[in-house]
Formats: C-alpha cells, sequence, structure tokens
C-alpha cells in the first residue's frame, strides 16, 4: 500500500473507521448491549466493559492476548470520541512508525480549535496503569481534546 497524506487516504480512513465501529458493535453484543442501544448513547457500554476487564486475568495474559484487549479499547475509545464529540479518526504520517503513519482522532475542543489524540496511546496508558478504568481512559482522552471543560481547585471552592 502506498503512504498517502491524510486528505488522499480518505477510503483507508473509513475503511478503519467503520473497522473500529463493527469492532465496538460485537464487543457490545458480547456484553449484552444492542445496536441501538450503544449507537443511541455510546456510554451504554461503560458498565459492561468496565465489568468484563475488572474480571479478566491480566496477570495470566500473553501477547495476544494483550492485542486483542488494545484493539478492543481503542476500537471503543475512537468510536465513543466520534460519536459523542463529533470526532474523527485521520491518518497522520509519523516515520518513527513501523507504518509510517498513525490513526489518531481529531477534533474541535470548547476553545474553538482542533485538537488531536491517539487512542492507541491512550489505552496503552491505561495498561501502565493498572488496574484499567474505561472512565479514566475516555476522561484522558477528552481531556486532550479539550472537548470537557477543566476544572482546578478554585473552581471547586
Amino acid at each position: 500500500m502506498q503512504d498517502k497524506t491524510p486528505d488522499e487516504g480518505t477510503e483507508d480512513i473509513e475503511q478503519w473507521a467503520e473497522g473500529a465501529h463493527h469492532n465496538v458493535l460485537g464487543l457490545a453484543g458480547m456484553l449484552g448491549v444492542a445496536p441501538e442501544q450503544y449507537l443511541q448513547d455510546p456510554l451504554a457500554l461503560l458498565p459492561g466493559l468496565q465489568n468484563y476487564v475488572d474480571r479478566l486475568p491480566l496477570s495470566e495474559f500473553e501477547q495476544s492476548d494483550w492485542i486483542t484487549l488494545h484493539t478492543d479499547l481503542t476500537s471503543y475509545l475512537g468510536d465513543f470520541l466520534a460519536r459523542r464529540h463529533e470526532a474523527t479518526w485521520r491518518r497522520v504520517a509519523d516515520e518513527s512508525s513501523a507504518a509510517g503513519y498513525r490513526y489518531i482522532i481529531e477534533a474541535k475542543g470548547l476553545d474553538g480549535n482542533v485538537h488531536r489524540v491517539e487512542p492507541f496511546d491512550v489505552v496503552m496508558e491505561e495498561f501502565e496503569n493498572l488496574p484499567i478504568e474505561i472512565g479514566r481512559m475516555i476522561a484522558n482522552a477528552e481531556v486532550s481534546l479539550h472537548v470537557t471543560p477543566l476544572l482546578d481547585g478554585e473552581s471547586l471552592e
């Protein structure tokens, strides 16, 4: 496959986004969340997904298990952001990546500027800070995209 700029890779991006969406719908079905329910509110999957990861025997995971879990959580996070915050998947060049590019999520923040986050990295950060917390994972991505207001200590007084 030829390396393409983000603007030229529209078909690749659409396939990527569609693949992530189908993966999430399969995950939702496995966890008892109907596709219609997920489509109406992607947060509907959060309790079941959290319960699922809480019960996983992470200490017994092999590399293939980690890859599968990483793929599932990345799919959910990206699809969640796309549906909840009108974010879009983008393909950006990255010479440090083995593929020469990365898939990121881009959204217009509350400040009116466009911000980016890489769902792969957000999920990997969860793996480095066990236990996995789906809500924290979502919050970290939302903060990176500036789609949620930040409260400081003075705001809470």
